[in-house]
């Protein structure tokens, strides 16, 4: 069954007078003629058959029919209104960034609180896993990976370069000689071979000490575990100057000697086949700038 309705201009010009109580103010409003608002109101008022306002000197009043079609049509527009504004509004968008987690816990989280205030309509989502994922699948739009800048297939931008040194908690720095041979060390385990040599071994070669005067100590799986264990003090670490530095700066972690080894670099990822998001693009360029400013720092 259709419907037979008044035009919506009638409808319009009724229900701004009917608000504003005025014709004069109801034609500014939709930016035309009093003259204007007052044929359309006419119009209706022939169309239903029924007068809707009580024309006064100074200001217009709505009769009772009027006052039942006002609730109505102010109703519908303001529904109409809502919708439209529910449409209109930026679609939230997801990225999906894949990470190792001790990146994760110590350089990326803790940054994500102003990704959140600048993108609000950005839905970041965090994959942290020591295993490389496949950027072709078409679950993950970003990864951050730690090598040394040699991939195939795959955009690869700088992020970050990487610095490892002995570390130390200050209580711990008290009561420690100089010796490296008498240090209490912890170790963790990388878990796949690098293309470069990240260890005590190394460290102690660049120091001129052979590797086997550096006593075994306390082993972790997980990089993140070390960098707590050190800041409990349990003992001298060999960690990454990047993943620590929140904790230099508070003062919990010391670097306890030179020399510094140089380790690798991260790198931002992404497919060479298919093209990123709009709000994957803004991730990398949020995560470059961040970089930036924090290296400049």
């Amino acid at each position: 069954m259709t419907i037979r309705l008044p035009s919506l201009t009638s409808l319009r010009a009724f229900e701004a007078a009917a608000r504003l109580r005025s014709f004069k103010k109801a034609a500014e409003e939709l930016s035309v003629t009093a003259t204007a608002v007052s044929h359309r109101i006419r119009a209706l008022e022939e169309f239903l058959e029924h007068p809707l306002f009580l024309r006064k000197v100074r200001a217009v009043e709505l009769t009772p029919d009027g006052l039942t079609l006002f609730t109505a049509v102010h109703s519908g527009f303001e529904t109409i209104a809502v919708a439209i504004k529910q449409i209109q509004k930026p679609r939230r968008q997801s990225v999906m960034l894949s990470t190792t987690p001790a990146f994760a816990t110590k350089w990326l989280i803790p940054r994500l609180a102003s990704f959140q205030e600048i993108y609000p309509d950005i839905d970041l989502h965090i994959h942290a896993s020591n295993t490389p994922v496949d950027l072709y699948s078409g679950t993950v739009d970003l990864a951050v990976r730690y090598g040394i800048g040699q991939y195939t297939g795959e955009i690869a931008t700088l992020l970050l370069e990487d610095h490892f040194a002995p570390v130390a908690s200050p209580t711990l720095l008290t009561s420690i000689s100089r010796d490296a041979s008498q240090w209490p060390l912890i170790h963790f385990d990388w878990h796949h071979s690098l293309p470069v040599d990240l260890t005590w071994s190394v460290w102690a070669q660049a120091s001129g000490l052979k590797p086997a005067d550096l006593p075994r100590g306390i082993r972790y799986y997980e990089e993140s575990h070390a960098i707590q264990a050190a800041i409990a003090g349990q003992g001298v670490a060999l960690l990454s100057l990047l993943l620590i530095q929140e904790e230099l700066r508070l003062g919990v972690l010391q670097v306890v000697t030179e020399p510094t080894l140089k380790g690798m670099t991260y790198h931002v990822l992404k497919s060479s086949q298919y093209p990123v998001s709009e709000a994957a693009t803004t991730v990398e360029n949020w995560l470059l700038r961040i970089a930036h400013q924090k290296t400049a720092e």
